[in-house]
C-alpha cells in the first residue's frame, strides 16, 4: 500500500522521460532550420559573385586565376547542397521518427499507468470490505457478551419469572450465533484480501512496473540511437564536403601566373613599333629656330595656322605619356578667363572675350596643338574598348584589329554551319514529304529554304569582306622590320585602311605635312572625351543648364564658342578659376568663363 507515493513518482518520472525527448526534437529542427539557412546564404553568395552574362565580367574569367575562383564558388555551390542533405536527414531520420515514437510513448504510458491505478483502487476496495467485517464482528461479539452477561444476571434472580429467564437465554443464544457467524464473514474477508494484497504486490503491480521499466528504457535507448544518427548524418557528407574541398584546392594549384601575364600580353598588344629617339633642339643661336625632323616643338613665326604633322614624334608618342600629364593639359585654360564686356553688344569689344596669350613652353604649345586636331582625335578613340566603332575596326591598333576581325570571321561561320545544319534538316523534312506525303506538304518548305539560302549567301559574302580586311591586316603585321619612325605619313604607307580615322595626313607640294581643312578639324577637344580614351568612362552627366550673356569666342584649346542668348548644358560648376565647363551636344563641350553665362542648377532648373 505504501508503493502507492512510489508510483506517482514513476509517474512524474516517466513524463520528464518525454518531456527530454520533446526537447531533443526541437533541438534537431533548430539544427535543421540553420543547416538550410547557411546552405541558402552559401548559394546566395555563389550567386552573387557570379559572372553575368554577356557582361565585361565574363571576358574576365578566361584568366586561370579567375577561372579557379569560378571553380571555388561552383564547389561552394555543391558544399551548400550537403548542407540541404543534412538538414533533409536530419528531418526524415530523427525528427519525424521521433516525433512519431512519442506519440506511441505517450499511449502506451497512459495505458500502463491507468492499469495501475486500476489495481489501486482494487486493493483498496478490498481494504475496505475487510475493515467493515471486522468492525462487524467486533460489534456482534460486543453484543453476545452483553447477552450473556444479561442472561446469568436474569438467572440468578429469585424474583425473576422463568420465563423471562428463558428468554433471556434465547437472546443470548441469538447474540453469540450472530457473532459467530460476523467471525467466519471476518475470516473468508480476511483470507481473500490477504490473497488481494499478494496477488497486488506480488503480481499485478510488479508486471505494470516491469512494462513501464521497459517502456522507459526503450526510450532511453531510442534517444541515444537518435544521437548517434546525428553523428552519422554529418559523417556521411563529409566524404563529399572533402572532394568538394579537394576540388578548390585543385582549381587553386592551376592557377598559373605565367600564362595569364601571355594572355593580358595577347589582350593588350597593340602592334605599334616603339617610337625612335628625339633629337636635341640647340636654343643658343641667336638666329630662327630650326625644327628639326624629330622634334615636338613646330614654331608658328612662319604665319601657317595650319598644326604641321610631319614630326616624327607626334604620331605615336601619345600612347606613353601618362594621363595625369595629359589631364593637365586638356583641363580647364591656363589663363584667367577675360572679364565681361562692357555692354551685352559683341560689337563693343571685339576681341574682349579671347584669353590673353601667355607664353607657353614649346612642348606643351605643340601638344596642345596636337591634341585639338581631328585626325588625332580618331587616334585616342582607337583605345577605347567600348562604343561603337568602323565595321573594319579600323580604330583599333593592328594587333587589336587582326584579333577582332578573327572573331568576326569565327563567328559568322558559325552562323553559317547553323544555318547549313537547319537547311540540311529542311531538306530530309523534303524529302520524307516526298515520299510520304501524307505526312506533310512538301512546298510548305520551300519558302524556308529559300531564306535559309540567302541568308548563307549573305553569311558568305560578310566573311569573304572580313577575311580579307583581315588578309590585308595580317599581310602587314610581318612588314614591320625596318628602323622605327614616328611619321604619321610613313604609317599611313604601311596601313593605308587601319589608319583611315587615325592620321589623314597628306603631303603638301613643298614636301611638308599638311592635314585635310574641314568645319570637323576646327572642334576644339573637350575635356572629357580625352578622358574616355584612356578610363572607358561615361560621359560627365549635366548638372544644371545656363544662358550665354554674351558672344564668347572660344579661341584657346578646351574653350568653345557660344552665342548671345544661347541655352547648353551645364557639366561642371566653376571650381574657383573662373571657369565653367558646358556641353552644346554630344560632341561639342568646352569651357567658358563663368562670368559670360547665368547657370540654372538642377534644383532650380525647373523654376528657370
Amino acid at each position: 500500500y505504501s508503493l502507492q507515493d512510489q508510483f506517482d513518482n514513476l509517474e512524474k518520472h516517466t513524463q520528464w522521460g518525454i518531456d527530454v525527448l520533446e526537447k531533443y526534437i526541437k533541438f534537431v529542427k533548430e539544427r535543421t532550420e540553420i543547416e538550410l539557412s547557411y546552405a541558402k546564404q552559401l548559394r546566395n553568395l555563389s550567386k552573387k559573385y557570379q559572372p553575368k552574362k554577356n557582361s565585361k565580367e565574363e571576358e574576365e574569367y578566361r584568366y586561370t586565376s579567375t577561372r579557379a575562383f569560378l571553380a571555388t564558388l561552383n564547389e561552394m555551390n555543391d558544399y551548400a547542397g550537403q548542407h540541404e542533405v543534412i538538414s533533409e536527414n536530419m528531418t526524415s531520420l530523427i525528427t519525424g521518427e521521433l516525433t512519431r515514437y512519442v506519440q506511441e510513448l505517450k499511449q502506451e504510458r497512459k495505458s500502463h499507468f491507468h492499469d495501475g491505478r486500476k489495481a489501486q483502487q482494487h486493493i483498496e476496495t478490498c481494504w475496505k470490505q475487510l475493515e467493515a467485517s471486522k468492525r462487524r464482528f467486533e460489534r456482534d461479539c460486543k453484543e453476545a457478551d452483553r447477552a450473556q452477561q444479561y442472561f446469568e444476571k436474569m438467572d440468578a434472580d429469585i424474583n425473576v419469572t422463568k420465563a423471562d429467564v428463558e428468554k433471556a437465554r434465547q437472546q443470548a443464544q441469538l447474540r453469540h450465533q450472530m457473532a459467530e457467524d460476523s467471525k467466519a464473514e471476518y475470516s473468508s474477508t480476511l483470507q481473500k484480501f490477504n490473497s488481494e494484497q499478494h496477488e497486488h504486490y506480488y503480481t499485478h503491480i510488479p508486471n505494470i512496473f516491469q512494462k513501464i521499466q521497459e517502456m522507459e528504457e526503450r526510450r532511453i535507448v531510442r534517444i541515444g540511437e537518435s544521437m548517434k544518427t546525428f553523428a552519422e548524418v554529418d559523417r556521411q557528407v563529409i566524404p563529399i564536403i572533402g572532394k568538394c574541398l579537394d576540388e578548390i584546392t585543385k582549381a587553386a594549384e592551376s592557377v598559373d601566373h605565367k600564362n595569364d601575364s601571355q594572355m593580358v600580353i595577347e589582350a593588350f598588344k597593340s602592334g605599334f613599333e616603339p617610337p625612335g629617339d628625339v633629337d636635341f633642339e640647340d636654343f643658343t643661336q641667336p638666329m630662327k629656330r630650326t625644327v628639326s625632323e624629330s622634334s615636338l616643338s613646330n614654331s608658328r613665326g612662319d604665319g601657317k595656322s595650319e598644326p604641321k604633322f610631319g614630326s616624327k614624334s607626334k604620331g605615336k608618342l601619345w600612347p606613353f605619356i601618362k594621363k595625369n600629364k595629359l589631364m593637365s593639359l586638356l583641363t580647364s585654360p591656363h589663363q584667367p578667363p577675360p572679364p565681361p564686356p562692357a555692354s551685352a553688344s559683341p560689337s563693343a569689344v571685339p576681341n574682349g572675350p579671347q584669353s590673353p596669350k601667355q607664353q607657353k613652353e614649346p612642348l606643351s604649345h605643340r601638344f596642345n596643338e596636337f591634341m585639338t586636331s581631328k585626325p588625332k582625335i580618331h587616334c585616342f578613340r582607337s583605345l577605347k574598348r567600348g562604343g561603337a566603332g568602323p565595321e573594319d575596326f579600323s580604330n583599333l591598333p593592328p594587333e587589336q584589329r587582326r584579333k577582332k576581325l578573327q572573331q568576326k570571321v569565327d563567328e559568322l561561320n558559325r552562323d553559317i554551319q547553323k544555318e547549313m545544319d537547319s537547311r540540311d534538316a529542311l531538306t530530309k523534312m523534303k524529302d520524307v514529304y516526298i515520299k510520304n506525303p501524307q505526312m506533310g506538304d512538301a512546298a510548305s518548305v520551300d519558302h524556308r529554304l529559300a531564306e535559309l539560302g540567302q541568308n548563307i549567301e549573305k553569311l558568305r559574302l560578310e566573311v569573304q569582306k572580313f577575311e580579307g580586311w583581315l588578309a590585308e591586316v595580317e599581310g602587314r603585321l610581318p612588314a614591320r622590320t625596318e628602323q622605327p619612325r614616328r611619321q604619321s605619313g610613313v604609317y599611313e604607307a604601311q596601313n593605308p585602311s587601319g589608319v583611315n580615322s587615325c592620321a589623314q595626313d597628306r603631303e603638301s607640294p613643298d614636301g611638308s605635312y599638311t592635314e585635310e581643312q574641314s568645319q570637323e578639324t576646327e572642334m576644339k577637344v573637350p575635356a572629357t572625351d580625352f578622358d574616355d580614351e584612356f578610363d572607358d568612362e561615361e560621359p560627365l552627366p549635366t548638372i544644371g543648364t545656363c544662358k550665354a550673356l554674351y558672344t564668347f569666342e572660344g579661341q584657346n584649346e578646351g574653350t568653345i564658342s557660344v552665342a548671345e542668348g544661347e541655352m547648353l548644358y551645364v557639366i561642371e560648376e566653376d571650381k574657383g578659376d573662373g571657369w565653367t565647363r558646358i556641353r552644346r551636344n554630344e560632341d561639342e563641350e568646352g569651357y567658358v568663363p563663368t562670368s559670360y553665362v547665368e547657370v540654372y542648377l538642377d534644383k532650380n532648373a525647373k523654376g528657370a
